[in-house]
């Protein structure tokens, strides 16, 4: 059984725990640095970016999470996530981890009164899923090697490179486990090559 850790310093953690569970995978909660050597791949939840890295700087996660990375151990960032993840942000100096080729701008569908939902084509996944946006971020630009899985309307919503997924919105907050099935997927391969 592979096991899928969510990163639960902020954020929604309990949804994709149930999400994980609800396909039959172990979910575990990481708290704690050496938790990362129990799991086979990491969801960075949705939340707020600005406290998450405060509380990744706090507790020492900044290069354990990079190193996790680039041993080619795979890693999902969905809204706040996926700013975590970002090479590059719009308007900011330095990023987080900065360990995914893509450009993100923060809150780019407004403050939390524009959230919305969006029925989404996701390659690999579905031409009906249904995205909850909240505060949400998007990809502004890809670099070579970035697949587009999902736009919404001119927006990338939903990249992947290698073994690094992310998305713009929060595939946790519905009953549909598809795309966290997809990133199941990407695990058990990353697995195999291991």
């Amino acid at each position: 059984m592979i096991t899928i850790g969510v990163l639960g310093l902020q954020g929604a953690v309990r949804e994709h725990v149930m999400s994980i569970e609800a396909l039959g995978a172990k979910a575990v909660v990481v708290k704690k640095i050496e938790q990362l050597q129990e799991i086979d791949g990491l969801i960075l939840p949705g939340g707020e970016s600005t406290t998450m890295r405060r509380l990744i700087d706090k507790y020492g996660f900044m290069e354990p999470l990079r190193a996790f990375a680039n041993e080619g151990k795979p890693l999902f960032g969905t809204c706040a996530g996926m700013i975590l993840l970002a090479k590059n942000l719009v308007d900011y100096k330095e990023p987080h981890l900065g360990v995914m080729n893509i450009t993100v701008e923060r809150n780019a569908f407004g403050r939390q009164r524009e959230s919305f939902e969006a029925e989404l084509s996701i390659k690999g996944v579905g031409e009906d899923f249904v995205g909850v946006f909240i505060r949400a971020p998007y990809v502004v630009s890809v670099g070579d090697e970035v697949e587009v899985l999902s736009v919404h309307g001119d927006r990338i919503v939903a990249v992947r490179q290698g073994h690094l997924l992310a998305a713009s919105f929060h595939p946790e907050l519905t009953d549909d486990h598809r795309m966290t099935a997809y990133f199941l997927d990407m695990v058990k391969e990353a697995k195999k090559v291991v």
